[in-house]
């Protein structure tokens, strides 16, 4: 099964008729997970037919307004929808007291059950699990407090070789068994090795996301050897003494970050509304990292 990332916005500071702030959606193992909620997040979505009842879990890196400013809006139209699912928003600590006394004043609590997970750990921590996909933060070095987020898929089962199955004469009450690894009798009784009879599984994959952040050698042990990586990239080298006080980073950094942690995939995103051409972005970058790809509102990549 691919990974599949959709870019709705990607560009830092203030929404413009033809750019957004940062949110996006990535499909991995069955999963749409929703990354950051810029303002008019719920439009993008609509634009790229993405079903709302799909999204169950919502990650929001800091509580910057271009990073979380359509959350509410968001939730409130799926209250209009009259959704009936669970919603889990992983968040700083503060968002939900700022979602809530919204609903309050408004008069308008969900219809459907909302859960804060509210994060202040400044060390990378496990935040959502299940027999599929682990999530972890990604400490970042912000203004504000902010975490990245690390999307591992977990090893799938082992694939049945249906013709070496049948040739040994397994009884189908040992396939379960099979696929979870073990060595299995057949009718003769005679164990049969597993992997003479099943072949692995396709790799696991993972995603890291890293917006917003100065250059921060600490996430790369984090982020060693993903097989894609979004960082942020605010500016280009003519503008890199912009980047420090404002703690972004410029393409060439994030290029540094991904060379030094072996990632398989660059994506480069968070691009200042100065830029028309993000032409630069990438031919900066591939001085120090040679697989690089550039984020756009409205692409979407696949990972096989």
């Amino acid at each position: 099964m691919s990974m599949k990332l959709t870019i709705l916005g990607c560009y830092s500071a203030t929404p413009r008729t033809n750019t957004n702030p940062t949110a996006q959606i990535l499909e991995i193992k069955n999963h749409m997970f929703l990354i950051d909620c810029g303002e008019g997040t719920q439009v993008e979505l609509r634009r790229n037919k993405v079903k709302f009842s799909r999204i169950k879990h919502i990650f929001i890196s800091h509580l910057h307004g271009d990073h979380c400013f359509g959350l509410v809006g968001l939730i409130s139209t799926f209250r209009l929808l009259t959704r009936e699912a669970d919603l889990h928003i992983y968040a700083p600590k503060g968002l939900k007291e700022v979602i809530t006394l919204q609903m309050k004043l408004a008069d308008s609590w969900t219809n459907y059950n909302l859960y804060f997970h509210e994060l202040s750990a400044t060390t990378s921590e496990l935040i959502f699990e299940d027999d599929k996909v682990e999530v972890y933060t990604i400490p970042l070095d912000h203004r504000i407090y902010t975490n990245g987020f690390l999307f591992r898929e977990k090893t799938g089962e082992r694939k049945l070789d249906m013709n070496a199955v049948l040739n040994e004469d397994i009884d189908v009450a040992y396939y379960r068994k099979l696929k979870q690894g073990a060595d299995v009798p057949n009718k003769k009784g005679e164990l049969v090795a597993n992997r003479s009879v099943t072949k692995a599984p396709k790799a696991p994959k993972s995603y890291a996301f890293c917006s917003d952040t100065a250059y921060n050698e600490a996430m790369i042990p984090i982020i060693k050897e993903v097989d894609v990586l979004y960082h942020e990239s605010t500016f280009v080298e003519k503008h890199s003494k912009l980047a420090a006080p404002t703690k972004h980073c410029t393409a060439k950094q994030a290029a540094s970050i991904a060379k030094q942690a072996n990632v398989g995939t660059l994506i480069l995103g968070h691009y200042s509304t100065r830029y028309d051409d993000l032409s630069e972005f990438k031919s900066e970058a591939e001085t120090i990292f040679n697989n690089v790809l550039l984020a756009k509102d409205g692409r979407q990549f696949t990972f096989e």
